[in-house]
């Protein structure tokens, strides 16, 4: 599970629409505005791993569900937490990312570098200028969502493709399947946009008498 924490957020997602009114726009021009008005965010996130059931064919197996707080900057900067059920924090300053695992009072130290790229993350985290490393395009409508599909460009990626469901112009929703099959779901509440966070909110600092590890 906790492998899969991390496999998600490089996994996570969003804010207010700014210039169209959503009623009127398809997904990709919401998706655009979002991007272009939100440079920070924070919220609340539930999320769900689904597998197809190799014994029943057509039928699929809900994991263990996972929630939690996120707060974001663009570009670069985030603390995703997990809550429950049990408690892990991706923190990223721009430079660095920090992976701490309460149970095992660990912190995985990682260079962000261009990890973001085309992974989901990169939507939620990353610039401005997505379809750089996404083809993005209208996905329809449904479950009371405008969706659209940003599939990446780079071959080097987990994710094969990803769905971004837009209510109101809010990202409600992600799916983020993978090239095994397994779809991971996220839901978005309580977003705030652009919220007045200081400059020292994304600096990481180890737990007291956590073993620190560099990678």
């Amino acid at each position: 599970m906790k492998r899969r924490h991390i496999a998600a957020l490089m996994a996570l997602s969003a804010s207010l629409l700014v210039a169209i009114p959503a009623a009127h726009a398809d997904a990709l021009d919401q998706f655009r505005s979002f991007v272009a008005g939100t440079r920070s965010a924070s919220g609340e996130f539930v999320q769900r791993v689904v597998r197809q059931d190799s014994a029943a064919p057509g039928k699929v197996q809900l994991s263990k569900e996972s929630s939690g707080t996120f707060q974001f900057s663009r570009p670069g900067k985030f603390i995703w937490t997990y809550r429950k059920p049990y408690e892990q924090v991706l923190q990223a300053d721009g430079v660095k990312l920090y992976i701490y695992d309460k149970d095992l009072n660990q912190v995985t130290v990682r260079k962000l570098g261009n990890a973001l790229g085309s992974s989901p993350a990169a939507i939620l985290f990353g610039s401005n200028d997505l379809e750089t490393n996404f083809t993005l395009k209208d996905g329809g409508t449904r479950e009371g969502m405008a969706w659209l599909q940003a599939t990446p460009k780079s071959k080097d990626t987990t994710f094969e493709q990803i769905g971004i469901g837009l209510r109101d112009g809010v990202p409600a929703a992600m799916e983020l399947r993978d090239s095994f099959g397994q779809v991971t779901l996220l839901s978005f509440t309580k977003f705030e946009k652009n919220p007045a966070l200081p400059a020292t909110h994304y600096r990481f600092v180890a737990p007291k008498g956590a073993d620190v590890l560099e990678q």
